[in-house]
């Protein structure tokens, strides 16, 4: 990992917990910050699913005591994007070359997604050792991420896709996760009603189900 990068990681994985966020509506991305940051987690991933997304980073980013990375991105642009929203790191699904070199020269810390061995000596040849593994339960979940430690005992991993209650703490327990993302936490049925106290509560709950 770059050396420009490592406060940012450093930052995620000191809380251990990365909400993955997608919003339909900008006006949901404020009070949202503040359910995360009242439950106790000031790191946010909101997903380049819809078009509210640069828009929402922006307005949370702009509190600046929030940690806001975008993720889903697909190309440099949707880099260019987030980093101009005010970005602070961005996380892919997989491993996109010109996506990567593009964030390296831009000195934009990058999360590349991978699922194999390749992807993971295409990030290293890439200068990067930290990756998501994604989409982690799906791909065969603590079997395979141990499976992939062994050889790649220099990599360390943020297992995203199928995370929940139930299994983030024994993900959380390999030496080499340094962080898991998922969005049960932040899942928009829990603000549907425009009551974010629910969130509050999923983040205050989550946390506390990882704390060692």
């Amino acid at each position: 990992m770059s050396a420009d990068f490592t406060p940012v990681i450093d930052q995620i994985a000191q809380h251990r917990l990365v909400p993955i966020i997608s919003l339909d509506d900008v006006a949901y991305a404020e009070p949202l910050a503040e359910a995360l940051l009242g439950g106790g987690l000031p790191v946010a991933e909101v997903t380049f699913r819809t078009t509210a997304a640069a828009e929402s980073i922006r307005i949370m980013a702009a509190r600046g005591d929030l940690l806001v990375g975008a993720g889903t991105v697909l190309t440099p642009q949707q880099a260019d994007e987030a980093r101009d929203a005010g970005a602070q790191f961005v996380v892919s699904p997989g491993f996109n070359p010109k996506v990567v070199r593009h964030c390296l020269d831009s000195q934009l810390p990058i999360i590349p997604g991978i699922s194999t061995p390749t992807d993971i000596e295409m990030a290293l040849d890439h200068g990067l050792d930290v990756v998501k593994l994604f989409p982690a339960e799906a791909s065969g979940g603590i079997p395979t991420l141990k499976a992939l430690c062994a050889p790649y005992a220099m990599v360390r991993f943020m297992p995203t896709g199928g995370i929940s209650p139930q299994n983030v703490a024994e993900y959380l327990a390999l030496p080499q996760v340094f962080a898991c993302g998922g969005s049960w936490m932040v899942k928009p049925s829990l603000y549907a009603d425009g009551n974010f106290s629910k969130v509050e509560s999923a983040v205050r709950e989550a946390i506390g189900s990882v704390a060692t």
